[in-house]
């Protein structure tokens, strides 16, 4: 027997997601006016407005069907996401591809502006290996051997291998880490055995330590063939990571986001107080301008806000009395925990520098459809969610 609810909507998630579009607009506003020439004429928090606004819309469309639905559609939503990522590096059609610091993962609509696929596959992934868990568990409901479990591995990883080598042929490295992050989450909750897990894990723990070895004994060799790969310029962000002062053409962006965040120190020097310069600072350096302006208090007042919306989702995902939408959310965590913290640590040399958004902060057209489309499913699991008397 069940609760009659009505609409469900979790007013809590709601509210977080429009406090950090909040932050977002306050730090655009008093961003803009210390970017770099060539963006004059750029009203970038009028920009945000209008994709938090069509993001809106994109939420209202979602909660409009049952999530469940995704899964008569879910190989066809992946298949028009690889089928973009494929176009993008066969160049076709080659008048609306667009590159940007060595990565081509654009397309570029004149009047409308950039659209990068691979932000939107990060959704499209969740939904195409939460479908493939249930499916192959609903099979399964009794006994599952360790084939079995073997054979779930290989499916999940098999979907996600296609979208990130093309992903990793743009190159674009901070999108594939994140699709890893996803199916790393998806995996660890799938119902795997653990021992299988933990020997994979072992087993990518023993390359990772041979490579490192391998770059401490013979770093010439390693480095060129690092350098002649596609991610070649992970070698550099590698080095300005490691010794910023010494390398300080790859290690520049870094030196100048510790001087700001650390200038800030515990309240910040205030309203539109700040006085570091930093490239693109509207999009991945946004948090640095939040520190410096308002210190260690402003910044971990987002941190706040970012841990509450992770709790809302993992709460969601526990609450669910449906598999599918428990993975569906179980995968959004995976996208926004890994983002957050990549971010941010790369923001204090934490972690080397990637070209991350910070989710729901920073500027970017395809990255906050991508974030909003992700809330929309997520309240869209909770909207349907009932919950039984005696459960």
């Amino acid at each position: 027997m069940s609760k009659n609810q009505g609409i469900n909507l979790d007013f809590t998630l709601i509210m977080i997601v429009l406090g950090l579009a909040c932050v977002s607009f306050f730090a655009l506003y008093t961003i803009t006016p210390s970017l770099p020439s060539k963006y004059d004429g750029s009203n970038f928090l009028e920009k945000q407005i209008f994709w938090y606004g069509l993001g809106s819309f994109v939420i209202a469309m979602v909660m409009l069907i049952d999530y469940d639905r995704l899964r008569q559609f879910a190989w066809f939503i992946y298949g028009i996401g690889v089928l973009l990522l494929l176009m993008l590096e066969l160049n076709i059609p080659a008048t609306f591809v667009h590159g940007n610091n060595g990565a081509v993962s654009w397309f570029k609509f004149p009047g409308i502006g950039t659209v990068q696929p691979g932000e939107f596959m990060k959704v499209f992934l969740v939904i195409i290996q939460s479908h493939i868990i249930v499916r192959h568990n609903e099979k399964r409901p009794v006994y599952r051997g360790v084939k079995d479990d073997l054979w779930l591995l290989a499916k999940i990883i098999g979907v996600a291998l296609p979208p990130m080598a093309l992903i990793a042929k743009q190159p674009d490295l901070g999108t594939f880490l994140v699709l890893a992050a996803i199916t790393g989450a998806l995996i660890l909750v799938s119902g795997i055995r653990w021992r299988i897990l933990l020997t994979i894990t072992g087993a990518i723990s023993i390359v990772a330590s041979v490579i490192v070895f391998m770059f401490i004994l013979f770093p010439n060799e390693t480095e060129q063939i690092l350098v002649e790969s596609n991610f070649g310029h992970v070698t550099e962000r590698f080095y300005g990571w490691l010794q910023p002062e010494e390398y300080k053409d790859y290690g520049y962006q870094l030196i100048r986001a510790m001087m700001a965040i650390g200038s800030g120190q515990l309240l910040g020097k205030g309203l539109m107080g700040m006085q570091v310069y930093i490239p693109e600072r509207h999009t991945d350096m946004i948090f640095t301008a939040i520190a410096e302006q308002f210190g260690f208090i402003g910044a971990s007042l987002v941190l706040t806000l970012f841990f509450l919306l992770i709790y809302r989702i993992i709460h969601t995902a526990l609450e669910s009395n449906d598999p599918f939408g428990s993975y569906l959310c179980v995968g959004m965590i995976g996208m926004f925990t890994y983002q957050i913290f990549q971010n941010i640590g790369m923001s204090i040399k934490l972690l080397p520098i990637t070209g991350l958004p910070l989710p729901f902060l920073s500027y970017g057209g395809s990255s906050t459809l991508t974030y909003l489309l992700a809330i929309g499913i997520i309240l869209n699991v909770r909207s349907r969610t009932k919950s039984f008397m005696f459960d």
